[in-house]
């Protein structure tokens, strides 16, 4: 496993990535609305983020967003997941940082779960107003 920054010529790799992703992991949402958000995710979010990125031998299996203290995204190619690539990214960000604050659905209870079980704690319950679906306030503090 190897994390590295990201390389500008790899953000449509990333964006693949979060778009499959995000249509298996929140099914409850229009599939329009990630089509939707794809041209953002890659003109604006990906390129404005500290991003980094996982390989396996041969290929980007995933990737990791930040805006200083908050963790935008953390996506693992849909063929990858459960190879221990996400904790490995997480970890990895867990080592720069005292403190994370990240936004899941509630819904998305897979990820819930992984993040639970990697030492966050739920601070609050929102409402997503893009989606109006609800999502936990999620944090992290070192120890």
């Amino acid at each position: 496993m190897n994390i590295r920054s990201n390389k500008n010529t790899e953000v449509n790799k990333l964006v693949e990535i979060w778009y499959e992703g995000s249509l298996i992991a929140h099914d409850f949402i229009d599939k329009n609305y990630w089509k939707s958000q794809q041209t953002e995710m890659e003109e604006k979010y990906i390129p404005m983020s500290e991003t980094y990125v996982v390989s396996n031998e041969k290929d980007v299996v995933g990737f990791v967003s930040m805006m200083d203290n908050y963790l935008a995204a953390l996506f693992i190619d849909v063929k990858h997941q459960g190879g221990g690539y996400g904790k490995g990214l997480l970890d990895f960000i867990k080592r720069q940082r005292g403190n994370i604050q990240l936004k899941v659905y509630k819904r998305n209870k897979k990820a819930v779960d992984f993040y639970l079980k990697n030492g966050f704690v739920i601070k609050e319950e929102t409402l997503d107003e893009q989606t109006s679906q609800e999502e936990f306030l999620m944090e992290w503090e070192k120890s």
